[in-house]
């Protein structure tokens, strides 16, 4: 991979000053405000499918405490991650593996991009993939998120995220230079690729301008072999809702 674009994740000293401090206290209450809202989806009995991110452990945190109180009962959930399983057994939530129920009631999970007709960015966290499978298999898909999260485009906040075997990458790296766009392989902090929960390389892809057709990108994604999924979830999420200083907004697809 050495003529692939690598987007190494150096460490340098990092100072902290106390507005940042302060922002990031904002973002993670906004994000809890947006988890605590998605809760009056939940009702006893259901199954749910878990997202993955740093919204969804509120999420989690807060539908754990909802269990043990006997305010929910019977409910059991579907992780997409390695990451999730381990946070909803920490919470003391049962779960179960996709394909063990014939449906899932909802899927409650985050996103790195939100566009004004609910189309998303996802998989900066790596679970694009089984995000993506337990999406489907959902009856209804809930996305919380904190404000920063809503673009008017997408593709202009957050890189795309695309899921690919170790084989044959150049040519990936090809076709988003023909979409106007750039791609690197996604590196961890000790200079070594990062690897999905399924074994395989990520490519973090950028547009100056934003993604001007996602549609007909993702279905030229889906069409090249070697692209395992896509960070594009589009027509997916039936509710979004945003965590904002003024309250969750709740935004339906069909509004």
């Amino acid at each position: 991979m050495s003529n692939v674009i690598e987007r190494r994740l150096e460490l340098h000293p990092v100072h902290t000053t106390d507005t940042d401090r302060m922002e990031a206290s904002t973002a993670e209450q906004l994000k809890r405000q947006a988890a605590a809202s998605a809760l009056e989806y939940v009702q006893s009995g259901m199954i749910l499918g878990l997202g993955t991110g740093s919204t969804v452990v509120h999420f989690l945190d807060l539908l754990g405490d909802r269990i043990r109180t006997g305010e929910l009962k019977n409910v059991v959930g579907v992780p997409t991650s390695n990451r999730t399983t381990s946070e909803a057994s920490q919470a003391g939530i049962d779960l179960i593996e996709l394909g063990d129920s014939s449906r899932i009631d909802l899927t409650v999970d985050g996103a790195d991009e939100i566009s004004p007709d609910l189309d998303l960015i996802k998989g900066m966290g790596g679970a694009l993939l089984r995000e993506k499978m337990v999406a489907q298999s959902s009856d209804r898909v809930l996305i919380i998120a904190d404000d920063s999260k809503a673009v008017s485009r997408l593709g202009t906040l957050s890189p795309l995220p695309i899921e690919v075997i170790d084989w044959g990458i150049r040519g990936h790296v090809q076709f988003i230079l023909n979409w106007e766009g750039e791609a690197s392989v996604r590196m961890r902090n000790d200079g070594e690729p990062f690897k999905s929960d399924n074994g395989n390389l990520m490519l973090d892809c950028r547009f100056s301008d934003g993604i001007n057709e996602p549609a007909q990108l993702e279905a030229e994604l889906q069409a090249r072999a070697g692209v395992v999924e896509s960070g594009l979830f589009l027509n997916v999420a039936d509710l979004a809702i945003l965590g904002t200083h003024t309250g969750p907004k709740k935004v339906d697809r069909k509004s």
